[in-house]
């Protein structure tokens, strides 16, 4: 196990080889242990490769680096999570520049029914700070199962996990450097109790520099966790909206709270919804009518006399999308097992047969 470890590692701490690459490894080799077996003129081969990466890769220094990770890893019980791993996030393995691996500590789960991401800026209003708590407060008293995942920055994001934590809801922090250390420091007693009830979260390693392109690179782990990101305010720059855009990319809801036109920290929610980058929300309810929630248990049995009538492959379907309210193509080819040209006809059988409906962003969801 501790060897299998130290090449998945080790293939996310080489230099020049992000998640796309590393994936094209993985797709070509097998396995991680089997990429850096492969001979230099093998990986040469490999498209999107080259010789400075294969050599990069053949370079044994890297796994000086691996041993020292290994050593905070299991000092401090930290969990990895690899792309290939059955506890990878499902959300996230679907974004194309998912991490090869990600570095977690806590009681999380990631692939829990429903998880938001709630972000905003660092110069929270008291507006936004009431309209933070008041949708929180929300969630609790539907008494439904979300996790709300955020970046422990100052302003919007800790309010939104220290109202997560005062109401027993689970929420992630995902942080923009490693697990040894807490940006910004003032923020570490909420950070340890958001250990036990959620967790931190984060694809760098530890001895990582605190550095401001590192927290734009966090955003879209913020944005690939979740089924939908809700911006709570926003000046007209921000990386609560660079989150926004990354969702958008992934297909994702967007969400944002409208302000009055002259406020500098509702600008950039008030733009977003205005070119179309978000949907307008005024509270839970808004959230739940765009997301289909309100439906569940309607959905859930999704008529029993016409499940009956179908074929077994297009039954699985139906279920799944009756337990996860809406997923893409490549999500239900990768949890029934069947392949995408497969699924795409049952899918459009399922069409026609008025079971279920496509949404914006090729995502699927029971009528």
């Amino acid at each position: 196990m501790e060897s299998s470890l130290s090449y998945k590692i080790a293939l996310a701490l080489v230099p020049g080889i992000g998640g796309v690459l590393a994936r094209n490894l993985l797709e070509y080799c097998g396995n991680a242990e089997q990429i850096f077996s492969e001979s230099l003129k093998s990986l040469m081969k490999i498209p999107g490769i080259g010789e400075v990466n294969a050599r990069r890769i053949k370079n044994v220094k890297v796994f000086d680096l691996v041993e020292k990770e290994l050593k905070f890893i299991n000092k401090y019980k930290i969990d990895v999570l690899f792309y290939s791993d059955d506890n990878y996030p499902g959300r996230l393995k679907s974004c194309p520049d998912a991490p090869i691996i990600l570095f977690s500590k806590g009681s999380m789960h990631l692939n829990c029914k429903k998880v938001i991401s709630i972000v905003g800026t660092r110069n929270a209003t008291d507006y936004g700070k009431l309209i933070c708590e008041k949708l929180i407060r929300d969630f609790s008293k539907r008494d439904c199962s979300v996790l709300i995942v955020s970046g422990l920055a100052y302003g919007i994001d800790i309010h939104a996990h220290k109202w997560a934590l005062k109401l027993n809801i689970p929420t992630v922090g995902v942080l923009g450097h490693g697990l040894d250390k807490l940006y910004p420091s003032l923020h570490s007693d909420i950070a340890r109790k958001m250990l036990l009830n959620g967790g931190l979260v984060t694809d760098f390693p530890s001895g990582t520099r605190i550095d401001p392109n590192n927290f734009i690179r966090r955003n879209r782990i913020i944005a690939g966790l979740s089924d939908a990101t809700i911006v709570i305010e926003s000046a007209e720059k921000g990386g609560a909206l660079i989150t926004a855009d990354i969702a958008f990319s992934y297909n994702r809801d967007v969400f944002a709270f409208p302000g009055r036109i002259n406020d500098i920290y509702s600008r950039g929610c008030n733009r977003l919804i205005f070119r179309n980058g978000a949907s307008l929300i005024q509270g839970i309810e808004d959230l739940e009518y765009f997301m289909g929630w309100d439906n569940i248990a309607i959905k859930k049995s999704c008529d029993i006399e016409k499940l009956s009538d179908l074929a077994p492959d297009e039954r699985r379907i139906v279920e799944l999308l009756g337990k996860k309210e809406k997923l893409l193509i490549d999500q239900i080819s990768s949890t029934v097992k069947l392949p995408v040209s497969k699924v795409s006809n049952i899918l459009m059988n399922l069409e026609i047969k008025n079971i279920l409906t496509v949404l914006p962003g090729n995502m699927y969801k029971l009528r």
